[in-house]
């Protein structure tokens, strides 16, 4: 089977993986003149584990994360540093942090060279036939698969566009170049309308993230002294894994998500995922893992597929995965609402709400989130 990826983050270079391991011929095209991303950190739960553990490549991304966090306290505080939850060490079993650039490079690494074509637009067609124009010519394939991310304009030209929604709050990320103290716990603190976060990465490093409710496209002179202005006198770490971080590492962006889930993800044999088909707020840490999932569910369903039987295993793919993504895409804006109140009456109902509940029912409820199953063939 030929089959053709447009985008090559981490949901399409793990598409890519599941079918050439197949034996399948494929292609991935990227826009970007590099396949390498910008980024900092980011979490991988079990759930994303599993499915990479489907085709063979959970170890080795296990050999580039860090496992550390379940040795570490976790849950979420607040600015002075009083704790309002904790999660229980079963929950959190696992959970790998891994830089993001080191995550790409692995996946580039594991698939054929030449595999990946770069420097290249691609479209498809709006009827979802199985083409990629580019622009000189146009390719043909059994089945296109979709990963150009939140703004997907292949999404657009699909007729399956929703929309996109700014979530009201902005995030800086930076990776620490030094060692910082973090006194055997990471957690996310959660302050009026505004969130800093950190977990280990390999090497001794810290990814972090800080958060804060501004209105789109806010700018400043001095990204870098804003981060450290918003989150003057929290608690430690959080001033030192700013001030252990190169100016020119820490970035920003308007963080935003779909407007609202898509009615399908396939159009004929064309066929999304990641964020082109359900991109969500990052409140739950389950971006990359349903972008995983994803990828490893069509592989599974379509490896043993004849060509006649494409469309039915497409279809299916949409049953599966829609349910599952729009449920978590609804928790991850209910979560960011929660978490990113301002008002400080809600920060105070908030605060007191967590304090009275109970980790147990926190860990049953963040197990149910990280499991993930094979679908049956």
């Amino acid at each position: 089977m030929r089959v053709g990826i447009i985008g090559a983050g981490i949901a399409g270079l793990v598409a890519a993986y599941s079918f050439q391991r197949e034996g399948h011929d494929v292609s991935v095209y990227e826009r970007r003149a590099e396949p390498n991303v910008e980024g900092a950190g980011l979490t991988l739960f079990g759930n994303a584990f599993a499915a990479l553990d489907a085709i063979g490549l959970g170890e080795r991304i296990r050999g580039i994360a860090n496992n550390s966090l379940p040795w570490l306290r976790t849950g979420q505080r607040t600015p002075d540093g009083t704790w309002l939850t904790s999660m229980p060490q079963e929950t959190i079993g696992q959970l790998y942090s891994v830089h993001r650039i080191k995550l790409h490079e692995t996946l580039l690494g594991s698939l054929a060279p030449g595999t990946v074509r770069t420097g290249m637009e691609a479209a498809v067609t709006a009827d979802g036939s199985p083409c990629v124009a580019l622009a000189a010519t146009t390719e043909t394939y059994d089945l296109v698969i979709v990963a150009d991310g939140l703004h997907s304009r292949n999404r657009q030209r699909l007729g399956l566009d929703t929309g996109i929604d700014y979530s009201g709050y902005t995030a800086w990320r930076g990776v620490t170049s030094k060692p910082v103290n973090i006194a055997g716990a990471a957690a996310e603190t959660w302050g009026q309308g505004k969130i800093f976060g950190f977990v280990p990465l390999p090497d001794n490093k810290l990814y972090w993230f800080g958060t804060r409710n501004l209105p789109a496209e806010t700018s400043f002179d001095d990204e870098y002294q804003a981060v450290k202005d918003s989150f003057t006198n929290w608690h430690d770490p959080i001033p030192e894994c700013i001030a252990a971080t190169e100016p020119h590492d820490v970035m920003r962006h308007d963080v935003y998500d779909l407007h609202k889930p898509l009615s399908t993800f396939t159009r004929g044999r064309t066929v999304l995922i990641g964020d082109a088909a359900h991109a969500m707020l990052p409140n739950l840490g389950q971006g990359a893992g349903q972008g995983i999932e994803d990828a490893v569910t069509l592989a599974i369903l379509l490896n043993q597929t004849r060509p006649y039987d494409i469309d039915h295993a497409l279809a299916r793919y949409s049953r599966l995965r829609r349910p599952r993504t729009t449920r978590l895409w609804r928790q991850s804006r209910l979560m960011a609402q929660v978490a990113q109140a301002s008002n400080p009456l809600a920060v105070r109902l908030r605060n007191f709400g967590m304090r009275l509940t109970p980790p147990q029912l926190i860990g049953s409820l963040t197990q149910q989130l990280h499991r993930w199953y094979p679908p049956e063939v």
